[in-house]
């Protein structure tokens, strides 16, 4: 009795469910694992095309993300589908176009999916507090946690978590000074954010230098000073940036300090950023020697490691599947300011997004050329030289076509019947037979001797697609301007 009730369980039989079905039980188990922008980006448009005998074949709606499934979430999506069907043994992706307009097979999943509602704000710009209290809106997507560390500003951040966590505590004030573009506003509105977190009915005001000026010197015209005074009294952590604008501002200066007075004997948090230290600052004495007695920190320029990890971040928040010698190269050259590595890679969203264009050495040289104005005055100035133009080689397709399609020169030029291969493999004869000038022949040679014929006709193949199929004729495309033929 024993034996035949383990054999029982053994062959117990789990109930079948709809491959849409399926599929969005397993995107609710994933989604709380996944960071949400992640999550929105890269799940967007994809389905289960079939599932059988213990196989789960995920659809994907673009070649690029083929690389990034298989690498960060294979393992994730596998165990997740054993959860709901123990007999599901392998996922394996497969790239259908078509995803991208089939609502019937994929889920819109920011209505699948909503945030959760937060306290609704009054306007774009600023929200109300409490009464006569405003503060500039801190940004969502700030935060310590997506904030990329390095050498340039470990000291900085390491000061902003301590205080995210101990408010008023031993770094009080807290002053952040560098240059423009280097990260200051990420960490002061991170720092407010992560308070926020950890005590929700706290009262944080985020405000500008210049905006606190306005208001004294409104406050000063209405007669309103005693009201103002209060409304910064009161909070329990006060942000305020580009404090070096208090220069030459006597009566601001004048409020500031006392403001600064009141809420540090209180044990209240103070967060400021400058572009230089206290003490190279034109201000009162006063002021300087107070931003002294806190913790001072520097975000200075970021190294190469740094710069290159900030990319492939944002890389992963544009939605961008890009080549990681694209993004070597950005980092190698781009080395001003992180503002600087961000307006690059946006020109890179806007060229694929606009164009159908995947991204390349040579094309954000060209980006970088054009952003200095002057692509070969200021070819020195920049620190790289724009590619010389040339013909494309057989290497140089068998290149490209293998880092669009995810899948190597030596699969290419095998035996494998494989789609997945044998699609770009056509679609590399078709590029040298019409734009390498390579016979029919020579092509059939190079891909361990195939005869002519086949060659012709994966041409043929390729020109019939190119008729019938946008997306298809959108890839291709892409290719031949990645290769200079069009």
């Amino acid at each position: 009795m024993i034996s035949s009730v383990s054999s029982l369980e053994d062959v117990r039989v789990y109930p079948t469910i709809s491959k849409r079905d399926l599929w969005l039980e397993i995107l609710r188990k994933i989604e709380p694992k996944v960071q949400r922008s992640q999550f929105i980006t890269w799940f967007r448009d994809t389905a289960i095309l079939g599932h059988e005998e213990g196989t789960l074949v995920v659809g994907l709606p673009l070649p690029m993300s083929l690389n990034w499934h298989l690498e960060h979430y294979r393992a994730l999506t596998l165990q997740t589908a054993q959860e709901l069907d123990p007999t599901i043994h392998q996922v394996v992706y497969k790239v259908d176009g078509a995803l991208k307009d089939d609502p019937l097979r994929t889920f819109d999943l920011l209505t699948a999916f909503p945030e959760p509602k937060r306290r609704k704000l009054p306007g774009k710009q600023e929200v109300k507090l409490a009464e006569g209290i405003v503060s500039k809106i801190l940004s969502p997507r700030y935060s310590l946690d997506n904030f990329v560390v390095g050498a340039n500003n470990r000291l900085a951040y390491a000061a902003c978590q301590s205080v995210s966590l101990q408010p008023g505590g031993k770094y009080n004030p807290l002053f952040l000074y560098g240059g423009v573009g280097l990260g200051k506003t990420h960490l002061l509105q991170a720092t407010g954010n992560a308070i926020l977190k950890q005590m929700p009915r706290a009262t944080v005001v985020y405000t500008t230098t210049e905006d606190f000026t306005n208001q004294v010197i409104e406050a000063i015209s209405q007669q309103r000073m005693e009201q103002f005074r209060k409304r910064y009294r009161v909070v329990d952590v006060l942000i305020i940036d580009d404090v070096q604008f208090l220069a030459n501002k006597e009566r601001t200066q004048e409020e500031f300090f006392h403001t600064f007075n009141t809420l540090y004997e209180d044990h209240k948090q103070v967060i400021i950023s400058a572009d230089r230290p206290p003490q190279e600052l034109q201000l009162e004495d006063r002021l300087t020697s107070r931003f002294e007695r806190g913790m001072i920190a520097d975000v200075s320029l970021p190294d190469y490691e740094t710069r290159l990890a900030i990319l492939i971040g944002k890389a992963q928040e544009y939605e961008l599947f890009i080549d990681m010698s694209v993004l070597q190269f950005i980092a190698e050259h781009a080395t001003q300011n992180i503002r600087e590595l961000e307006g690059i890679l946006m020109q890179a969203v806007a060229q694929y997004e606009l164009e159908q264009r995947v991204p390349t050495v040579k094309s954000i040289a060209e980006i970088m050329c054009k952003l200095n104005k002057d692509p070969h005055g200021e070819e020195e100035s920049v620190g790289f030289d724009l590619p010389a133009k040339r013909s494309a080689t057989f290497q140089d397709v068998m290149e490209a076509v293998s880092r669009y399609y995810s899948v190597s020169v030596q699969d290419m030029v095998g035996q494998s019947r494989v789609r997945e291969i044998l699609i770009p493999r056509q679609i590399a004869m078709f590029l040298l037979k019409k734009y390498v000038r390579m016979s029919h022949e020579r092509v059939g040679e190079v891909f361990e001797g195939r005869d002519h014929t086949t060659v012709m006709n994966a041409v043929r193949k390729i020109e019939d697609k190119l008729q019938s199929d946008a997306q298809f004729l959108r890839e291709v495309r892409s290719l031949e301007k990645e290769l200079d033929f069009v």
